[in-house]
């Protein structure tokens, strides 16, 4: 709190000090009453200084002759050289900013026995009620204290560099003449090149991101004599608390700093390269305001194709998946601001890219390999580029069973499955194209993922020939009607065509082919024969066909 104390300073530097309730003083000498005084004093009045400062004269008697406050107007002036009655030029010495004195001028150091016109009668005594605003020295430059720096300082404000900082701007005594915070935005402008007032241009050097200094200038450095016209007045010094938000350079490029590169990296990005990547976007001040995460979802786009801005563009080339990276660009999110993004990259592939298959294990002997129509046992373990695991057979213990061609599973899984020989092991890399494309499967897979499985073929029987789907192992019999025709009526029905076929797979004479629904096979047979539809195959349809050319699946 603020003293409730009157110190009282006569010129022969004797200090008395009485209560705020106490007598007056005698009114032999210069009388100084300090009524109010600021906790702190930023600095005090020396002789040579201009200050700035409201007052009110009036006589003993309380009438009042003179006030600054009257012309709206503070009085400007310097002192200790003679441009004040004498008394004033002294009392004014050693004065704070916001300090409030009463001063007790006698006669001899005034107007003496001459007066002031009509205004100041003879040996008059003077008291003055003044409040000092402001201080300042011809030979002051820019003071600069920096009350907060942040422990990592990579780069700091260089003439020509671009800046955007919020500020609060005060006049010596405290009161506010404006803000960026109340704008809700920062000033944006180039340092060093005459944009900004000379002691903000000054003041401004040298700062960090996130570095906070209160900026003091004279009015020589500021708005000079008359002041911005409006809320600041003519040579007042000023002072701005400015924190730094961000800076670069138009000469920048971008800047990325690896945090984590994988090894082995075996491919890195080109331009033309389809990427997932997430990320968290900051600005340099590490505002954040953007994030994959967030939404629980990867960035995919093409790179080096301007699908994305220039900088990301630039820093997404020659990265590896599982990579790491700081990268900072200059966009305007918000206007001219630095862009600083931690991004990891999850999977890429090329449009062109076709599946990869690495043999990790082969048997010594391995004769028999895969072909389309085959049916084929194998167990898989699939996962994303990241390692992120999607499936695997050995979860549920039995294989996964398919007929290699018969659009079972994904083109690039279809394309690893073959010329494989049972007991071969083999990792496949399936690009989204050739996997479950953008879509990806809800809840598994995201979309435009790059697949990853380790396989191994478990078992195979081999398929039919293309386009088959029953073939006789032996002769044709020359009388089949007859023979499939039970009960001798002159015409099959679906059960006897059924028992025939299943008859001869069982007796070895027939196949089906492997990997499908038999009675789904021999119903599709059966209505190729029944030419009529009507649900039986009679001899004469059965003759019809046989004359026709051969049909994958009829006999």
């Amino acid at each position: 709190m603020l003293k409730c104390v009157h110190s009282m300073l006569s010129l022969s530097f004797l200090v008395t000090f009485a209560a705020c309730d106490a007598p007056p003083v005698p009114l032999d000498d210069l009388v100084i009453e300090k009524t109010f005084v600021p906790e702190k004093c930023v600095r005090a009045v020396k002789v040579g200084d201009f200050v700035r400062y409201h007052y009110i004269g009036m006589f003993p008697d309380g009438k009042k002759f003179d006030s600054s406050y009257d012309r709206g107007s503070t009085y400007n002036v310097f002192v200790g050289k003679k441009q004040l009655i004498e008394g004033m030029d002294r009392a004014l010495v050693g004065m704070c900013i916001n300090e409030r004195r009463l001063i007790k001028i006698p006669p001899e150091l005034a107007y003496g026995k001459q007066g002031y016109g009509e205004i100041i009668p003879p040996d008059s005594i003077l008291h003055f009620d003044v409040l000092l605003l402001d201080v300042w020295n011809p030979e002051d430059g820019v003071q600069i204290n920096t009350y907060y720096r942040p422990s990592v300082c990579s780069r700091k404000v260089e003439v020509s560099d671009f800046v955007r900082y919020h500020y609060n701007g005060t006049l010596l005594d405290g009161t506010l003449f404006d803000s960026s915070h109340t704008r809700m935005r920062t000033y944006d402008t180039y340092v060093g090149i005459g944009w900004l007032i000379a002691g903000m241009d000054q003041g401004l050097l040298g700062m960090c991101v996130g570095e906070r200094r209160i900026i003091t200038m004279p009015p020589s450095l500021g708005y000079g004599e008359n002041g911005d016209g409006s809320d600041i007045p003519g040579q007042a010094s000023l002072v701005f608390d400015v924190v730094l938000l961000d800076l670069h350079n138009p000469k920048d490029g971008i800047t990325v700093t690896n945090q984590a590169i994988p090894e082995p990296c075996s491919r890195k990005t080109v331009a033309g390269d389809f990427v997932r990547y997430h990320y968290n976007g900051s600005l340099l001040d590490g505002t954040f305001f953007d994030s994959s995460y967030s939404r629980n979802r990867t960035y995919d786009t093409y790179v080096g194709r301007g699908y994305v801005i220039a900088g990301m563009d630039e820093a997404l080339i020659g990265v590896c998946v599982g990579e790491r990276r700081k990268e900072g660009t200059g966009t305007k999110i918000p206007g001219s601001a630095v862009l600083v993004f931690d991004i990891h990259i999850i999977d890429f592939h090329n449009p062109s890219d076709k599946t990869k298959v690495n043999v990790t294990f082969k048997p010594q002997v391995c004769e028999k390999l895969t072909k389309k129509g085959d049916f084929v046992k194998y167990h898989y373990n699939a996962s994303l580029m990241d390692g992120t695991s999607i499936d695997s057979t050995y979860n549920y213990g039995k294989t996964y069973n398919i007929v290699l061609g018969a659009n079972q599973v994904v083109p690039g899984m279809e394309d690893g499955l073959l010329d494989m020989c049972v007991g071969e092991k083999r990792h496949i890399v399936i690009p989204p194209h050739l996997g479950y494309g953008e879509r990806g499967v809800t809840g598994e897979v995201p979309g435009s993922a790059v697949l990853v499985f380790d396989i191994e073929l478990i078992d195979m029987e081999e398929g039919l020939p293309e386009g088959y789907m029953f073939i006789w192992n032996d002769e044709v019999s020359p009388d089949l009607f007859r023979e499939m025709d039970k009960n001798t009526d002159g015409q099959v029905e679906a059960s006897e065509f059924t028992d025939y076929i299943m008859q001869q797979v069982n007796d070895g004479k027939g196949r089906l082919a492997p990997g499908f629904d038999p009675y789904r096979i021999i119903d599709n047979m059966f209505s190729n024969q029944d030419r009529n539809g009507d649900g039986k195959i009679t001899e004469e349809e059965f003759k019809l066909k046989t004359d026709e050319a051969a049909d994958h699946d009829e006999l």
